[in-house]
């Protein structure tokens, strides 16, 4: 009976790495903020990371504890609770669009193959991990990371493929 609770436990193992492995992180920023009390300021740690399969799934998260590392597992596991699905076509978006959050909105459009990805350095993080290969981005109004990454993702959760449309629409594609 020993002999088969091991390779029970051996079998359960490579599937939490392979779920881990599954996703790629980044970390976009880590800040050090401070909480003002009566015996003085404490200090913690706020995380912001991006975590994706390169494949059309993307989410971020934000975490804050008193250790650097605590924060940002708290971030990737909350990212991983975030996740949207992005419609990819061809290694790009299917068509021009405007995400905000806040202050911050970001332009995002298409681009032709061998382009590559001109992005900034947090929505850079966000197109990376979502599998988009060729992309045109611009921030526009606050440059505030944190509020960047979630216009990034809000105008990523806007995009429809053709086929979306026409479906809700009722008709074809070739009608559209």
């Amino acid at each position: 009976m020993a002999k088969v609770e091991k390779s029970k436990e051996k079998e359960k193992k490579p599937t939490t790495r392979r779920e881990d492995s599954e996703f790629e992180k980044k970390l976009v920023e880590v800040r050090r903020v401070a909480k003002v009390v009566k015996g003085g300021r404490t200090m913690r740690f706020s995380a912001l990371v991006v975590v994706g399969n390169m494949k059309g799934l993307v989410g971020m998260g934000i975490g804050k504890a008193a250790e650097v590392p605590e924060a940002i597992e708290k971030a990737t596991a909350q990212a991983k609770k975030n996740l949207i699905s992005v419609p990819i076509d061809n290694t790009t978006i299917p068509h021009n669009v405007i995400g905000k959050f806040g202050k911050a909105s970001v332009l995002m459009l298409p681009a032709k193959i061998g382009t590559g990805v001109i992005a900034g350095g947090s929505t850079r993080a966000v197109v990376e991990l979502a599998g988009i290969k060729n992309i045109t981005t611009k921030i526009h109004g606050s440059n505030n990371k944190i509020n960047c990454v979630r216009a990034t993702i809000d105008g990523l959760s806007q995009l429809r493929t053709k086929e979306q449309v026409a479906a809700l629409r009722g008709k074809s594609v070739e009608e559209i």
